[in-house]
């Protein structure tokens, strides 16, 4: 190790001092430069990053608790204004003003380290210069490197020649030189930027995965933007994308406006589309994303999503418009050109501690728009209900919740599209105009919806519930009241008229007579008590009693009578045993819990006139085997005797295995369901459901119920999986359709139902596997949606060509096939495109 106070020929007196001083001056500039250049590596990626949600409050000064000591030691034990420096020889040159520090140089200041082969200070014009392979490493473990280092002591000025970088997320950027031209601008020349890999397993240098490639790169702090000239994208060497100029919004502007990543793609419904979103950043709290889309088979989309934060909440409103006629599943088009566009704007609110409110508005005037324009993320939960399929639902609400009490009060709406299917053949009707317009291919012609005048206007829906703070009775009292009004305009969901048995040929729609639906207003109220004893020898006794009543206003009846009131009510008295009884074999905990529960109401009062509203999904198995009441509403409820009788039984293992397993049944008396003959064989069906995670990344679970003749009612089973190579899951459904359906009505035929799906990834080799996305519907012998694809990837890049089929759209079957492409940090890394359910 050299001297750092040596000296040489006509050096001064204090030579040493002014040495320090300088090089301290020096080492400053040096730093200061490089905490300006990591901007560039971190703005490249910026231009595909999706917009990050918006945020009220301004970032503040940092709280002085959380301001260093002034002059209190850092990580290399140097105070914030002291520096440390070494090199094999230090000279001095009074003659030519120069202070020049060789061989090995390194200093350290403010918790960076400069190293390089040769320091040179001019003491007269303040230029600074570093030679040698001259390397910054700063306090986060990035460096910077350049052959030629030169700066002035004003720190408006600068270059560097030969310069390189890696900074965080593996990202590596490289010029021929870089320049700052002032304390604002900065810019580098012939310049690359990469995250991927460049040198191979022997040392050598090898094509990086992808780049981004550029005559010039100026980054203006002062405009917050970053500006490339002649950019190129390369994959694999392979040119992909050029763009003369390109701009993004500097990395220390926390939000700016600008292009964000394309979206590209080719189907035979809209043949080559072209989407280009574009960000405007309106406010601080506020930004707008408009997305024009350009297909060669239909005429302009335009989508729009406009966000606004509040202090109390905030509101994300999307909004799609064209002008267009009706097409069918090949781009055809029929019928007359009309505006068509479609909302989905979702906004929630926190009012104070216990209340919020908030609102979802959905709807669209074509029902064929989102199949058409693959409109994106169109079922998602925007409010209190979750959307079902084809099925927008606009909700408005208010909640009020404390520890001890909860009121929900809302009203909601539904519009459908879900294809309406002929009971006799089993098919979908068709678009008149479309079948006219295309004879000879009416499978192409899209399908015909259901009668949106039957759907119901629920308003108001209010629940409320509440218990008191201390045992009664010395068991716990829970208050529950619910009231609802619904109101529909139609009866029937069947826009078309069935054909007759025994029609042979394609359904086409013949409208059907309207009927006024009914309207019905209930207001229910419900006590619930339970207690819970043990007995000397382990067993839980839980007794409970439940009281409830329902009063019904009916309207639009058929018969002389058209509104009417109906009261009734009930109550349940019963009792849950168990006796749970715990083993340890080995490393494992065995639970084994036996459980009885017996209730007893008085018969179930179901009249004629309340039609079943709120309990059409019914079926039973773990969730409900012992709820003193299977349904999942109001209109049906339990009557009579019955017992329920199960067991269950759980593994917990040391190694992070585990299992579930539950197995029992419902025994009844009463058999008041004559409408609905089959809900009396479905309540009493044995229940069988495990779950299990044999082994590490991987998890699977089943469900099943069995009638008394061990007739499958309904079966459900899959599995999870993430391994090395290969993540995915694999579903099976079956069920022989809904108990609730009476055979003599044509329009409600119970369906039999038997679908398999499975999606996920299976890496052939380190880089190259296969993607797949499938859902078969066995009873229709048809695959509803299918996609499989060749991938490609490895740390930086995946990129998939994909087939896709869809046989159950709303225009027909559609054919496409597109390219996936995503880069790290330009675009999604969350490679898995499958849901971990």
């Amino acid at each position: 190790m050299g001297d750092a106070g040596r000296t040489g020929p006509g050096a001064s007196s204090d030579g040493r001092s002014r040495l320090l001083a300088s090089a301290a001056v020096f080492v400053l500039v040096a730093f200061l430069w490089s905490a300006s250049l990591p901007a560039y590596a971190q703005s490249a990626a910026a231009p595909a990053s999706p917009p990050q949600p918006v945020s009220l409050a301004p970032d503040g000064p940092p709280h002085p608790a959380d301001r260093s000591v002034h002059g209190a030691p850092g990580p290399d034990g140097l105070s914030p204004d002291e520096l440390y420096l070494e090199a094999e020889s230090v000279t001095q040159d009074d003659n030519a003003h120069l202070l020049i520090a060789t061989g090995s140089v390194q200093a350290r200041y403010q918790n960076r380290t400069l190293r390089a082969h040769e320091v040179i200070y001019n003491t007269q014009t303040g230029l600074i210069t570093a030679n040698g392979s001259a390397q910054i490493v700063n306090e986060d473990g990035t460096v910077q490197y350049a052959e030629h280092l030169e700066l002035d002591d004003k720190l408006h000025a600068g270059a560097a020649i030969g310069f390189a970088t890696r900074e965080s997320q593996n990202v590596k950027i490289a010029a021929a030189s870089a320049v700052r031209r002032s304390e604002t601008v900065n810019e580098l020349n012939r310049a690359i930027f990469t995250p991927c890999e460049i040198c191979a397993k022997d040392g050598k240098t090898k094509e990086p995965t992808w780049s981004i490639q550029a005559e010039r790169v100026v980054q203006d702090k002062a405009r917050k933007i970053v500006i490339y000239h002649h950019a190129v994208i390369k994959v694999k060497g392979v040119p992909i994308f050029y763009a003369p100029v390109l701009t993004h919004p500097d990395p220390s502007a926390p939000r700016a406006s600008g292009l964000l990543a394309p979206r590209i793609s080719v189907s035979n419904r809209r043949g080559f589309s072209y989407e280009q979103p574009y960000i405007w950043i309106i406010s601080p709290s506020q930004d707008l994303t408009l997305s024009p889309q350009f297909s060669t088979k239909t005429n302009p989309f335009l989508n729009l999503d406009w966000r606004k934060r509040f202090w109390s909440g905030q509101i994300d409103a999307r909004f799609g418009y064209t002008y267009d006629a009706d097409t069918d599943s090949q781009g055809r088009r029929f019928g007359d050109h009309t505006s068509r566009s479609y909302v989905l704007a979702t906004g929630a609110f926190q009012i104070d501690q216990n209340w919020r409110w908030g609102f979802s508005a959905e709807r669209t005037s074509d029902p064929t728009i989102f199949d058409r324009y693959d409109v994106p993320d169109v079922y998602e939960k925007r409010g209190l209900l979750d959307d079902d399929e084809r099925r927008l639902t606009s909700q408005l609400f208010a909640i009020r919740q404390d520890e001890r009490s909860f009121l929900s009060v809302s009203a909601i709406s539904f519009q459908s599209y879900r294809p309406w299917i002929d009971p006799v053949t089993g098919l979908g009707f068709r678009d008149p105009r479309c079948t006219a317009s295309h004879p000879s291919t009416p499978g192409d012609c899209p399908l015909i919806v259901e009668n949106n005048g039957a759907m119901p206007l629920v308003a108001p829906l209010i629940e409320a519930r509440w218990e008191p703070n201390h045992d009664v009775a010395g068991g716990r009292l829970r208050v529950t009241a619910s009231a609802v009004a619904i109101t529909r305009e139609e009866q029937s969901l069947a826009p078309c008229q069935p054909l007759a048995p025994g029609t042979t040929g394609f359904p086409t729609c013949s409208p059907v007579l309207p009927i006024n639906g009914v309207d019905s207003r209930r207001a229910t109220g419900e006590l619930d008590w339970r207690g819970a004893y043990f007995t000397s020898g382990g067993i839980r006794i839980d007794p409970f009693v439940h009281a409830r009543g329902d009063a019904y206003s009916l309207g639009d009846l058929t018969g002389p009578s058209k509104n009417q009131t109906v009261t009734r009510g009930t109550a349940t008295a019963g009792l849950d045993v168990t006796y749970p009884m715990a083993r340890r074999f080995g490393s494992a905990t065995v639970v084994l819990e036996p459980i009885v529960q017996a209730a007893v109401s008085p018969s179930a009062n179901l009249d004629p006139r309340i039609a079943n509203q709120d309990s059409f999904s019914f079926s039973v198995d773990e969730t409900n085997l012992f709820r003193t009441d299977k349904f999942t509403g109001f209109d049906i409820y339990e009557g009579g005797a019955r017992l329920n009788a199960g067991v269950r039984a759980t593994v917990d293992g040391n190694d992070g295995r585990w299992a579930r397993f539950l197995f029992g049944r419902s025994f009844r008396s009463d058999q008041t369901y004559p409408f609905a003959p089959g809900i009396n064989t479905a309540l009493q069906n044995w229940v069988v459901a495990f779950e299990a995670a044999p082994l590490q990344g991987l998890t699977a679970f089943g469900r099943a119920d069995v009638d008394n003749n061990t007739k499958l009612s309904r079966a459900e089973g899959g599995v999870n999986w993430s391994f090395t190579r290969t993540h995915g899951f694999l579903r099976y459904f079956r069920s022989n359709g809904s108990p609730f359906i009476d055979p003599s009505d044509p329009f409600l035929i119970s369906r039999k139902a038997q679908d398999l799906e499975a999606a996920g990834d299976v890496l052939v080799t380190k880089h190259w596997g296969l993607a797949f996305d499938v859902t078969r519907d066995m009873e229709k012998r048809l695959w509803r949606r299918s996609e499989i694809g060749i991938l490609y990837q490895d740390d930086c890049l995946r990129a998939e060509v994909t087939y896709q089929r869809n046989e159950t759209s709303l225009l027909g079957r559609t054919d496409a096939v597109f390219l996936r492409l995503d880069l790290a940090t330009l675009g999604d890394t969350g490679y898995r495109r499958y849901d971990d359910r």
